[in-house]
């Protein structure tokens, strides 16, 4: 399983909002790249960089920090927030994301989501599949739509997508654990589809045996944020992980 640390962006700042409400952040270091430099010293070798301003706007803003950090780190950066156009996309991978994550784009315009898919390939292009009592949110999670989200990743499973995110937008930032129930559910259901899945947990992570219960779970990965900030888990245990 691949530990992948998160930054949440607003206004330039390193924040964590908890369950995904702007009216409930934190703001943990105003300089990014420091924090990334951190993680790259610890071992890590990628990075969930997440621009919230751009996700709440519909278009992309921070793009300066993704410039910043691909730069100077060698971490893989995958970045989302606010890619609404084929514009915001090639701004993005042109400031040295490796991959992006594409949610709200993927619930309101399918045929621009999949030629990316298309033009890009599976490698390159995430399906951000984030959800709030079973039904995917957009728009940085200020909307949620009529979606079942097991659903919608099998709907893209089935048209090439590998790679989902997925967060339980119930348990973010509430240090209270992973949505271990929806990950068993997104995975058997791909199972039972005959479809091949990445499955990327983020949200909810406060502890080791969080890790040890994804672990045995079977996803590809763990984004891991708030609990790195808290230190409830800390870089040199992580580095155990890694």
């Amino acid at each position: 399983m691949e530990i992948i640390p998160a930054i949440d962006i607003i206004d330039g700042a390193c924040v964590r909002l908890t369950q995904g409400d702007y009216g409930r952040k934190k703001i943990y270091d105003q300089n990014p790249l420091d924090i990334a430099r951190r993680y790259e010293d610890a071992g890590c070798r990628r990075l969930h960089l997440v621009d919230l301003d751009g996700a709440k706007a519909g278009r992309v803003i921070n793009h300066q920090v993704l410039q910043q950090i691909a730069r100077q780190t060698s971490l893989i950066v995958d970045f989302g927030g606010g890619i609404g156009s084929r514009q915001d996309l090639d701004l993005v991978f042109d400031s040295g994301a490796a991959m992006v994550t594409g949610g709200s784009i993927a619930v309101r315009d399918r045929e621009q989501f999949l030629s990316w898919l298309d033009h890009y390939g599976p490698d390159k292009i995430i399906l951000g599949a984030d959800a709030r009592n079973g039904k995917v949110s957009v728009s940085g999670w200020t909307e949620d739509s009529q979606l079942e989200v097991t659903d919608f990743i099998l709907s893209y499973l089935e048209l090439g997508i590998r790679q989902v995110i997925s967060t339980d937008i119930a348990v973010d930032g509430m240090m209270t654990g992973p949505s271990l129930a929806l990950y068993k559910r997104i995975l058997e259901s791909a199972r039972l589809s005959g479809r091949e899945i990445s499955l990327i947990a983020s949200g909810g992570v406060s502890r080791e045996q969080d890790l040890e219960d994804l672990v045995h779970l079977g996803v590809t990965g763990v984004i891991i944020g708030k609990a790195l900030y808290e230190q409830t888990i800390t870089l040199e245990r992580l580095s155990t992980w890694i």
